[in-house]
């Protein structure tokens, strides 16, 4: 094979090229430094509606800022006799009064973006407002303390900031399946037969060469722990929930995997909030429900943590579309059965005291949270991945 056909035979996917390569290196790593806690993450993103998902229906200001969309409180299911859920969150109050749900408001950080490509990148990489970093949270987690190719999975064709890391990144795939039979019934199979008759050296294609062999083994490594899997939990039929299927099955099946995740899109809701967010909170309520259910049914909800966030929150104030423009502080949800201060963790910022741009103040950056996840969770070291040290909150 001529080295011109061989790159063009090696451009897959993108999912492959961006599998990390690592295995070898990896086999050679204490197991004791890792335990079988696995972490969910789920983007809501565009911005979810903070003030229309978790409701301070008892405030006058509330209403005032928003008279054609703010949420009566017969549309909310009452928490703490001041704030209440969002009426299609029912699911989540379920889950709730069950001890497996903490609510954090206020989340954000200081100097904060309205733009959504900018934010999002700041919570993928943990950044300051002010810097800008190649690398995610995730994937400098992986870049320290991985320990295979599949360490960390994006349930999705492609991997988003969050999980790359300098020296080794996560895995992007909707199916294991399908990511088995790409590999194996494509040019694959005739690239490493190349290697094997001729060596590649670093200058010439041998780090391609590492990483198709990396995500083969990857791809196998999943297809066989995952084939014979099925699952007895109903699902509802929307794309969040065929994610956390997904991550079920590979959690339910024993999966050396440590962190997934996944996101659900359109929450940037600038017209007409009230039927869109509806919708939304709906998928994302029942979605939310169901994989729980399923993790519980297998024995592994005990070990998995689940974290939600969006890049923003929005305005206080209604816009003249009937929806709301980007705002700032957001509300975060974390799930579990080992988490310390179940259902409300702290009170709704005032409405009275807003920013100088009239947003809501932020009173928990967001990498204090993800330094107890490390930290208390992961059991690793949060100063290592974050760069700076950050207060640890109370949470697992």
């Amino acid at each position: 094979m001529k080295r011109r056909k061989f790159i063009k035979s090696s451009a897959l996917s993108s999912s492959v090229l961006l599998a990390p390569s690592f295995i070898k290196a990896m086999e050679q790593i204490n197991i004791e430094l890792f335990g079988y806690k696995k972490l969910v993450i789920i983007q809501l993103t565009g911005g979810n509606d903070g003030l229309n998902t978790v409701i301070p229906y008892r405030n006058d200001l509330y209403y005032k800022a928003r008279p054609k969309i703010a949420l009566k409180k017969n549309k909310t299911i009452n928490l703490n006799g001041e704030l209440g859920l969002h009426y299609k969150l029912t699911a989540l109050k379920r889950l709730y009064d069950q001890g497996y749900l903490t609510i954090i408001n206020n989340v954000g950080y200081p100097n904060p973006s309205r733009s959504h490509f900018r934010s999002s990148d700041i919570w993928h990489s943990a950044s300051d407002a002010n810097s800008f970093l190649s690398t995610g949270w995730i994937g400098r987690y992986l870049d320290h303390y991985g320990k295979k190719p599949h360490s960390a999975i994006e349930i999705d064709e492609s991997l988003s900031l969050m999980l790359k890391g300098n020296k080794r990144s996560g895995i992007a795939t909707k199916n294991a399946n399908f990511l088995y039979r790409a590999l194996h019934e494509s040019k694959i199979n005739d690239i490493l037969s190349y290697q094997r008759h001729r060596h590649l050296s670093e200058h010439n294609l041998g780090y391609l060469y590492k990483t198709l062999v990396d995500a083969k083994s990857s791809a196998r490594y999943l297809q066989e722990k995952t084939k014979l899997y099925r699952t007895y939990q109903s699902y509802p039929n929307n794309p969040l929930a065929r994610q956390l299927k997904t991550i079920a099955k590979f959690i339910n099946s024993g999966l050396e995997t440590r962190i997934y995740y996944a996101s659900l899109t359109g929450f940037d809701t600038h017209a007409n909030q009230l039927g869109r967010q509806e919708r939304l909170l709906d998928v994302f309520g029942n979605s939310i429900y169901s994989f729980i259910n399923d993790l519980k049914k297998g024995n592994t909800f005990k070990d998995t943590l689940v974290i939600t966030f969006s890049e923003f929150g929005r305005r206080p104030q209604q816009n003249a579309a009937g929806g709301t423009d980007h705002g700032t502080a957001n509300n975060v949800f974390l799930f579990g059965e080992n988490l310390k201060n179940k259902g409300l963790y702290n009170k709704l910022t005032s409405l009275k005291n807003l920013d100088n741009n009239g947003d809501l103040k932020y009173e928990i950056d967001f990498r204090e949270i993800y330094a107890s996840i490390l930290n208390n969770w992961l059991e690793v070291d949060d100063e290592r991945i974050l760069k700076k040290s950050f207060n640890k909150l109370n949470l697992i």
